[in-house]
């Protein structure tokens, strides 16, 4: 496994969790400091091409959706 594959796939892998994090969690105050973090990773790797630009946007919709619904 090259050095620039497993750079890539742990930070895939970190965004994931991140993502699953702030679906996991239930206190809208704490969703939404939670974020702008999550969509700064995600706009960070869509820029070097780890993930597709466009699901960066469709997680970042996605999120704020639920985050939105929150009571």
């Amino acid at each position: 496994v090259y050095k620039r594959q497993l750079h890539n796939r742990y930070y895939g892998k970190t965004m994931r969790n991140a993502v699953r994090k702030l679906r996991s969690t239930t206190d809208k105050a704490e969703a939404t400091a939670m974020y702008p973090g999550v969509t700064k990773m995600l706009d960070k790797l869509a820029k070097v091409n780890i993930i597709h630009k466009n699901k960066a946007s469709n997680l970042k919709s996605k999120l704020a959706i639920y985050i939105n619904k929150l009571a």
